[in-house]
């Protein structure tokens, strides 16, 4: 059981370094990229999520 853990730890040092050295700007690039791209692919479904969103903010945000 000692042995499992020691080996994962220089991956898990590893995986932590390589996420600081990802730029915030680089990471909302990609979600951005990722939303355009399942949009293409599933238009229905990204026109339901859009109209769903728009409703409960509408709903919540109303001025009256």
């Amino acid at each position: 059981m000692a042995n499992t853990q020691t080996a994962n730890r220089p991956a898990r040092q590893r995986q932590q370094s390589d996420i600081g050295d990802i730029e915030p700007m680089e990471v909302g690039r990609d979600v951005v990229e990722y939303l355009r791209e399942y949009a293409r692919e599933n238009p229905e479904a990204a026109a339901l999520w859009c109209f769903g969103i728009g409703f409960v903010l509408g709903w919540k945000l109303k001025i009256w």
